[in-house]
């Protein structure tokens, strides 16, 4: 996995409450093991209970456009749609999560839905991207609270597979890094200069 801080240039891109720079901050977060799910990632095992069936392909198309709205495509690099972040997804939560947080995450795309038809009379995909934004954020503003108080949130979930799936795919370490697939020696100092991409 190759993680490091990154500069998109000029736009600003506002992704439910931060910028790139911090989303890939976060990754090192989750890289270091807090991603829930980590346990048996990292362990290399999967749990007891594993449902290949639990999600369908509308399922996957809608969390392709929420991973894309999370990381929207700029003038520089792709966005999250592009990683397939939809399937990496429910790889992830399918072979990764226990029983108790599949069925947080599951209930969740029912339940994003809802909220999408109670604010705009309309489901999650028939939305323009203003409001697909202010709906995540309002997400997000409830997933922290409910963490506060010791609970998992399925949006906090979609956030941090979100970030960890696209930072680690093709797209996100070759558009959005600077990549070089066979380094030459190391350089303990290089020059940066505000603006550059990072180096993957």
């Amino acid at each position: 996995m190759l993680i490091s801080p990154i500069n998109y240039g000029k736009k600003e891109v506002n992704i439910v409450l931060m910028n790139r720079r911090k989303a890939l901050m976060l990754t090192s977060t989750i890289v270091g093991g807090t991603i829930i799910g980590s346990d048996f990632f990292l362990s290399g095992c999967t749990p007891e209970v594993k449902n290949d069936g639990l999600f369908s392909d509308s399922d996957i198309t809608l969390l392709d456009e929420v991973g894309e709205t999370i990381l929207p495509e700029s003038n520089i690099s792709p966005g999250a749609k592009a990683a397939k972040i939809g399937s990496f997804m429910v790889t992830i939560v399918s072979d990764c999560y226990d029983e108790k947080e599949q069925g947080i995450f599951k209930e969740g795309i029912t339940e994003l839905d809802q909220m999408a038809n109670k604010t705009y009379s309309n489901d999650f995909l028939g939305l323009d991207q203003k409001q697909r934004h202010d709906l995540l954020v309002l997400l997000d503003v409830q997933a922290k609270s409910t963490e506060e108080h010791g609970q998992s949130h399925f949006f906090s979930m979609m956030k941090q597979l979100t970030i960890w799936g696209y930072f680690t795919s093709e797209p996100g370490t070759t558009k959005a890094l600077r990549y070089i697939p066979v380094p030459g020696g190391f350089k303990g100092c290089i020059p940066y200069n505000k603006g550059d991409k990072a180096w993957a």
